[in-house]
Protein backbone atom coordinates (compact mmCIF):
# COMPACT_ATOMS: atom_id res chain seq x y z
CA UNK A 1 0.00 0.00 0.00
CA UNK A 2 1.34 3.41 -0.98
CA UNK A 3 1.97 6.22 1.59
CA UNK A 4 -0.60 8.13 -0.49
CA UNK A 5 -3.71 6.33 0.17
CA UNK A 6 -3.33 6.42 3.60
CA UNK A 7 -5.56 8.82 5.09
CA UNK A 8 -5.97 9.50 9.41
CA UNK A 9 -8.21 8.15 10.73
CA UNK A 10 -8.30 4.84 8.46
CA UNK A 11 -7.80 1.12 9.68
CA UNK A 12 -5.51 -0.76 8.03
CA UNK A 13 -4.17 -4.36 8.29
CA UNK A 14 -0.44 -5.74 9.08
CA UNK A 15 0.70 -9.14 8.22
CA UNK A 16 2.57 -9.20 11.67
CA UNK A 17 0.76 -6.41 14.12
CA UNK A 18 -3.05 -7.20 12.98
CA UNK A 19 -5.68 -4.38 12.70
CA UNK A 20 -5.39 -0.76 13.57
CA UNK A 21 -5.97 2.95 12.56
CA UNK A 22 -4.00 5.43 10.98
CA UNK A 23 -3.10 8.12 14.09
CA UNK A 24 -0.08 10.45 11.55
CA UNK A 25 1.60 10.10 8.69
CA UNK A 26 4.72 11.88 7.67
CA UNK A 27 6.64 10.85 4.16
CA UNK A 28 7.98 7.76 4.94
CA UNK A 29 6.05 6.25 7.42
CA UNK A 30 2.60 6.18 9.22
CA UNK A 31 1.81 5.66 13.09
CA UNK A 32 -0.07 3.56 13.87
CA UNK A 33 -2.15 2.65 16.66
CA UNK A 34 -2.62 -1.28 16.78
CA UNK A 35 -5.89 -2.97 18.65
CA UNK A 36 -3.15 -4.72 20.49
CA UNK A 37 -2.92 -1.63 21.80
CA UNK A 38 1.28 -1.32 20.74
CA UNK A 39 1.64 1.77 18.45
CA UNK A 40 4.37 1.58 15.61
CA UNK A 41 5.64 3.53 12.77
CA UNK A 42 5.15 1.22 9.89
CA UNK A 43 6.59 2.39 6.43
CA UNK A 44 3.37 1.34 4.57
CA UNK A 45 4.52 -0.48 1.47
CA UNK A 46 7.48 -2.33 2.64
CA UNK A 47 5.52 -3.51 5.69
CA UNK A 48 2.96 -4.92 4.04
CA UNK A 49 0.17 -2.69 4.94
CA UNK A 50 -3.19 -2.88 3.33
CA UNK A 51 -6.61 -1.69 4.16
CA UNK A 52 -8.62 -3.68 6.69
CA UNK A 53 -11.79 -2.04 5.15
CA UNK A 54 -13.73 -1.17 1.63
CA UNK A 55 -12.79 1.57 0.16
CA UNK A 56 -13.91 4.02 -2.58
CA UNK A 57 -13.04 5.64 -5.34
CA UNK A 58 -15.09 7.81 -6.90
CA UNK A 59 -14.00 9.26 -10.16
CA UNK A 60 -15.84 10.32 -13.41
CA UNK A 61 -18.18 11.54 -11.08
CA UNK A 62 -21.18 13.38 -13.50
CA UNK A 63 -23.18 15.79 -10.74
CA UNK A 64 -21.37 18.37 -8.20
CA UNK A 65 -20.03 16.65 -5.34
CA UNK A 66 -22.13 18.41 -2.80
CA UNK A 67 -25.03 16.58 -4.68
CA UNK A 68 -23.57 13.49 -4.73
CA UNK A 69 -23.23 13.75 -1.09
CA UNK A 70 -26.66 14.86 -0.58
CA UNK A 71 -28.14 11.80 -2.23
CA UNK A 72 -26.28 9.66 -0.40
CA UNK A 73 -27.27 11.40 3.24
CA UNK A 74 -30.93 11.59 2.08
CA UNK A 75 -30.78 7.58 1.56
CA UNK A 76 -28.73 6.63 4.65
CA UNK A 77 -30.07 8.35 7.32
CA UNK A 78 -33.34 7.56 7.60
CA UNK A 79 -32.10 4.25 7.36
CA UNK A 80 -29.91 5.49 10.87
CA UNK A 81 -32.91 6.77 12.87
CA UNK A 82 -32.02 9.75 12.43
CA UNK A 83 -34.38 12.45 11.09
CA UNK A 84 -35.10 15.78 11.24
CA UNK A 85 -36.66 16.89 14.51
CA UNK A 86 -39.97 18.30 12.24
CA UNK A 87 -40.52 15.00 10.34
CA UNK A 88 -41.50 13.56 12.78
CA UNK A 89 -44.03 16.45 13.36
CA UNK A 90 -45.14 15.39 9.82
CA UNK A 91 -46.39 12.11 10.57
CA UNK A 92 -48.82 13.66 13.90
CA UNK A 93 -52.55 13.61 13.03
CA UNK A 94 -53.70 16.95 12.51
CA UNK A 95 -56.18 16.84 15.10
CA UNK A 96 -53.07 16.47 17.84
CA UNK A 97 -51.28 19.63 16.03
CA UNK A 98 -51.13 21.89 19.52
CA UNK A 99 -51.86 19.42 21.80
CA UNK A 100 -50.36 19.05 24.99
CA UNK A 101 -49.77 15.71 26.94
CA UNK A 102 -50.80 16.19 30.69
CA UNK A 103 -49.76 14.17 33.53
CA UNK A 104 -51.55 14.30 36.72
CA UNK A 105 -50.12 12.77 39.64
CA UNK A 106 -52.17 11.76 42.62
CA UNK A 107 -51.36 13.83 45.02
CA UNK A 108 -53.13 17.33 44.54
CA UNK A 109 -50.51 18.95 46.23
CA UNK A 110 -48.51 18.00 43.69
CA UNK A 111 -48.08 19.72 39.96
CA UNK A 112 -49.42 18.22 36.82
CA UNK A 113 -46.52 18.07 34.03
CA UNK A 114 -47.64 18.84 30.39
CA UNK A 115 -45.67 18.32 27.54
CA UNK A 116 -46.50 19.09 23.57
CA UNK A 117 -47.67 16.82 22.04
CA UNK A 118 -44.96 17.49 19.18
CA UNK A 119 -42.50 17.07 21.50
CA UNK A 120 -44.05 13.51 22.89
CA UNK A 121 -44.72 12.65 19.80
CA UNK A 122 -41.32 13.31 18.25
CA UNK A 123 -39.53 11.01 21.29
CA UNK A 124 -42.19 8.13 20.66
CA UNK A 125 -40.97 8.14 16.62
CA UNK A 126 -37.41 8.56 17.60
CA UNK A 127 -37.83 5.27 19.49
CA UNK A 128 -39.25 3.04 17.00
CA UNK A 129 -36.78 4.20 14.76
CA UNK A 130 -34.12 3.32 17.05
CA UNK A 131 -35.69 -0.05 17.47
CA UNK A 132 -35.85 -0.33 14.18
CA UNK A 133 -32.11 -0.22 13.82
CA UNK A 134 -31.73 -2.35 16.07
CA UNK A 135 -33.55 -5.09 14.45
CA UNK A 136 -31.15 -4.12 11.76
CA UNK A 137 -27.86 -4.77 13.73
CA UNK A 138 -29.28 -7.31 15.67
CA UNK A 139 -30.16 -9.27 12.09
CA UNK A 140 -26.59 -8.41 10.81
CA UNK A 141 -24.55 -9.30 13.77
CA UNK A 142 -22.08 -12.08 12.95
CA UNK A 143 -21.75 -13.37 16.37
CA UNK A 144 -25.17 -14.44 17.21
CA UNK A 145 -26.56 -17.66 16.83
CA UNK A 146 -29.78 -18.08 15.11
CA UNK A 147 -31.37 -18.77 18.05
CA UNK A 148 -29.89 -15.53 19.84
CA UNK A 149 -30.87 -13.30 17.62
CA UNK A 150 -34.13 -14.70 17.82
CA UNK A 151 -34.59 -14.64 21.10
CA UNK A 152 -33.46 -11.10 21.50
CA UNK A 153 -36.08 -10.41 18.40
CA UNK A 154 -38.84 -11.71 20.34
CA UNK A 155 -37.67 -8.45 22.85
CA UNK A 156 -38.14 -5.80 20.23
CA UNK A 157 -41.44 -7.07 19.07
CA UNK A 158 -42.80 -6.69 22.52
CA UNK A 159 -41.55 -3.03 22.53
CA UNK A 160 -43.32 -2.71 19.43
CA UNK A 161 -46.35 -4.45 20.67
CA UNK A 162 -46.37 -1.38 23.79
CA UNK A 163 -45.71 1.18 21.85
CA UNK A 164 -49.57 0.58 19.86
CA UNK A 165 -50.77 2.58 22.27
CA UNK A 166 -49.35 5.42 20.38
CA UNK A 167 -51.16 4.35 17.18
CA UNK A 168 -53.79 7.13 17.52
CA UNK A 169 -51.39 10.11 16.89
CA UNK A 170 -50.08 9.24 13.57
CA UNK A 171 -51.44 10.11 10.48
CA UNK A 172 -50.89 7.61 8.21
CA UNK A 173 -51.67 3.88 9.59
CA UNK A 174 -48.85 2.57 7.41
CA UNK A 175 -46.36 4.88 10.13
CA UNK A 176 -47.83 2.58 13.27
CA UNK A 177 -46.17 0.45 15.27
Amino acid sequence: MKIESLHLGQRVRHPQYGTGVVKTISEATAQISFDSGDTRAVAPEAGGLEPAEPQAAVSGLSLPLKQFIEQILESAVPKLGLERPDAAVEKLGVRWHGGKLVLHPPDPALQAKEVPLETFFHKIVMMRNNLRVLEQKLNAHEKLSDDEKIEMQQYITKCYGSMTTFNVLFREKEDQF
